[in-house]
């Protein structure tokens, strides 16, 4: 058998968000790498899913990254998904492709959920050219980086979490305008899901009254 190397997207929120080859994928495969095992269980047993699942994570997928590409040598089939949309954006999978390139191991991703997507084509803001940045910089390099951006000519994407939403909004003010067009979306295809747009003070003032919960994900108007 040839190794191969899943990468399976998972839903954002609405478990009925996955493609019927990603569950027959993670049906077949021998194992699981699963960024948070207790809650790609939750996915598993909706869909009556049995394989085994092992944590595949950003603490620990340099050390296990050996081990998993000496199985998948030996003919083992692993799928890697991560809590919730495609692995390797903004989370574990970039490692253990680029491991199993160099050693020629075959790789697929299959083509599904990803929270940044929904949100650019939601936000009527310009979505033929964009840039994908992510979460930002915490602290070292998050000032140079807002410098950056503020000369970007395309849509701009962030992720935030909601405990840091406001205090980024009042950055984002502060580099771009508060007059600057921006849409802020919030637990996408969950049953709270939301979409707010409008000036970055407008929506400063919004999520100052209204505390922000669940997964955020920020598209900013081109700034040139």
């Amino acid at each position: 058998m040839n190794p191969k190397l899943y990468l399976v997207p998972t839903p954002i929120g609405n478990l009925e968000d996955i493609t019927l080859r990603a569950i027959n994928v993670l049906k077949e495969v021998d194992l699981i790498l699963a960024e948070d095992t207790r809650k790609t269980r939750i996915l598993l047993q909706h869909y009556d899913i049995k394989t085994n699942t092992e944590s595949f994570h950003k603490f620990n997928e340099h050390q296990k990254l050996e081990q998993y590409i000496k199985r998948l040598k030996l003919g083992t089939k692993l799928a890697v998904v991560s809590d919730a949309g495609t692995p390797s954006i903004s989370d574990p999978g970039f490692l253990i492709v680029r491991e199993c390139i160099r050693n020629e191991i075959e790789v697929e991703c299959l083509p599904g959920a990803t929270a940044f997507i929904p949100a650019l084509v939601n936000s009527g803001l310009p979505s033929d050219r964009f840039v994908y940045e992510g979460f930002l910089p915490q602290k070292k390099g998050r000032n140079k980086r807002l410098k950056e951006l503020k000369a970007e000519e395309r849509t701009i994407i962030l992720y935030e979490s909601p405990h840091r939403l406001v205090k980024t909004l009042k950055q984002l003010s502060e580099y771009f305008s508060p007059e600057h067009q921006i849409s802020v979306s919030r637990e996408l295809t969950k049953i709270y899901a939301e979409n707010v747009r409008g000036t970055i003070s407008e929506v400063i003032s919004h999520y100052e009254q209204n505390t922000p919960k669940g997964e955020i994900v920020i598209v900013l108007k081109p700034a040139l």
